[in-house]
Formats: C-alpha cells, structure tokens, sequence
C-alpha cells in the first residue's frame, strides 16, 4: 500500500509525506498531475491525496483522467482553495473525500486509512466480479437461458415449457450450471450473476 501525494507546494508535500511515514505507511510525493500519470504503474495499491489547484492540469482533470485510464485509486482531495460546488463536483465525480489543508494531522490520517481500506473493498469485488464473470462464460447458451430462469425464480416445469426442452434436462442443465460455477445454492448464483454483469 502506498499513499500518493500530489501537489505542487514542495513544503505540503514534505509535511504530508512526513506525517505519513510516521504511520509506518510507503509514500511517494509528485509536484504535479504530469509526474505522477508518468509514474503510474499498473496494479499498485494505496490512495492518492490531491491538491485541487495545481499549475497545468489541476485536481479535477487529474480525477478525471485517472478515471479514464482505470487507476482505481480512491482519491482524497485536500485543498486550500474548496468550495461546496467544487466539492460535490469532485465527490460525485467519485472522489473518496474532500478536505480543506486545515484539517488536523490525525483526522487526514483517519481519512487515508478509510481510503486504504476502501482500496481493498474495491479490489477484492473487482476480483469477484472477474471470478464469476469467468466461470459465467464457461456456460452454453442454453445453460445461460435455462440460468436465467431459474434465478428469476421458475419451478423446473416452468423453465421446461419456456424453453420446450423437458423437465429432466432442465434438471441436467441445472447441474452443470452448478457445477462450472461452484455455486452451491440458486442463492448463490444469483449473487454470482449480478456480480459477472450477467443481464437475463
């Protein structure tokens, strides 16, 4: 996990990277959005604290491409200039957090934590939502529709007549459905479906 701090003003960013360092955490600090797209590498961990005003390309068009290159970092912005309609723009745009460079050392760190934290929700559901879109896939077409059924609640019978197939291969559809993808109740792979995208 690593906290990545951008702005432009060298004593923000010795203060903060000090601060963090202090809480046993990995930081690495860029004096502007360029540097640290230039940096990025693909599967790294943390989250990014961002100045708001920045020469160049500022805070929200740093947030923007972040999004448009897929960095997934969440993102706290700490900022000597905010305003409440840059900030809802910022956190509806995605952005983890708001705060103003007032705010205490210890509630900031509070912040990062909840973002590091959030990092790793993010993540886990991203490789859940791989997982079963990948064992989704392994599925036939009609596995699919017969799946489809099922999780929208259809009986055997109701499925078998929808598709005009019988009630034991339904049955035989069923367990292989289960089977590829190691759900283990209807439960579960409604779950499963919604998290792989699948759309009836």
């Amino acid at each position: 996990m690593t906290i990545f701090v951008v702005d432009n003003d060298s004593a923000v960013r010795d203060s903060l990277t000090l601060l963090i360092e202090q809480e046993g955490l990995a930081v690495e600090s860029f004096d502007d959005a360029q540097a640290f797209l230039a940096a990025w590498q693909p599967g790294r961990r943390g989250c990014a604290i961002i100045d708001l005003r920045m020469p160049g390309m500022d805070g929200l068009r740093l947030q923007a491409e972040m999004s448009r290159r897929s960095i997934p970092l969440p993102i706290i912005f700490l900022t000597g200039h905010g305003d409440i309609p840059t900030s809802v723009r910022a956190i509806k745009a995605g952005a983890f957090n708001f705060l103003t460079k007032s705010i205490s050392g210890a509630e900031l760190m509070t912040n990062v934590h909840s973002a590091l934290a959030e990092d790793e929700r993010r993540r886990r559901q991203a490789e859940t939502n791989c997982t079963a879109a990948s064992r989704l896939a392994s599925l036939t077409k009609r596995e699919r529709e017969v799946m489809a059924l099922a999780i929208n609640g259809l009986h055997n019978k109701e499925i078998a007549r929808r598709l005009g197939i019988s009630h034991r291969t339904v049955e035989i559809h069923k367990a292989h459905i289960m089977h590829k993808t190691g759900a283990a109740t209807l439960l579960d792979l409604s779950h499963m479906a919604e998290a792989g995208g699948f759309h009836a």
